[in-house]
């Protein structure tokens, strides 16, 4: 089925309709990291997103999630594409963290099982999608010029301090696969939050990435 095009070009468009509380609500979290995840397709929008976002962030690592509140909206009502996600609170938290980790959901289409790994910040991509793997989990790294890449240096996972930064594309069956069992969330989770403290490990020790 062809997805219909966004309702909303920007979040400014988007608040001039809908009514936070009611419509979406925004979840923000400052702890002062130097990585933040963040779930900008979140709630009903991307269903599963904010709950992974949660589970790798845990008690430690700044968070951000814009979530929709109604289950009967269909994707193209609130999703804001990521190169045009303008929201304020989002911005201000990404311009205080080094890197950001964005968590997307994608159709499974012909590939339900591999979660795509891109984004600019070509070191903690790698990291990730090898954690991934180590863990049981299928994972690959799309480049430049593929489908989901995540390279833009708009997109907002690349708007981070160093100008990078990487998002994850989890197809829905595994999405829905982590939500039915609460290990193996914690066992996804996991990969990509070890993936993330190693990397910022060797961030603020100077080491070459």
């Amino acid at each position: 089925m062809t997805r219909q095009p966004d309702r909303y070009r920007s979040f400014s468009a988007l608040g001039e309709h809908e009514t936070e509380g009611v419509d979406y609500r925004i979840r923000i979290e400052d702890r002062s990291s130097n990585v933040a995840v963040i779930a900008p397709h979140g709630g009903v929008i991307e269903p599963a997103t904010s709950q992974i976002a949660l589970a790798i962030a845990g008690a430690s690592l700044s968070l951000y999630c814009f979530e929709g509140l109604d289950a009967v909206r269909l994707h193209h009502e609130l999703h804001v594409t990521s190169d045009n996600f303008d929201e304020p609170a989002a911005g201000s938290l990404l311009t205080k963290s080094s890197v950001v980790v964005a968590i997307h959901g994608r159709a499974d289409r012909d590939d339900p099982e591999t979660s795509w790994v891109g984004g600019l910040e070509l070191s903690l991509r790698n990291r990730i999608a090898e954690a991934l793997c180590r863990n049981g989990f299928a994972a690959v790294v799309r480049a430049k010029g593929e489908a989901l890449a995540g390279t833009s240096a708009g997109n907002i996972c690349n708007r981070g301090k160093r100008r990078a930064g990487v998002q994850i594309e989890i197809p829905r069956g595994v999405r829905d696969a982590l939500m039915a069992d609460a290990e193996k969330l914690k066992r996804y989770a996991g990969a990509v939050r070890q993936a993330i403290d190693e990397f910022d490990y060797a961030l603020s020790s100077g080491e070459d990435l």
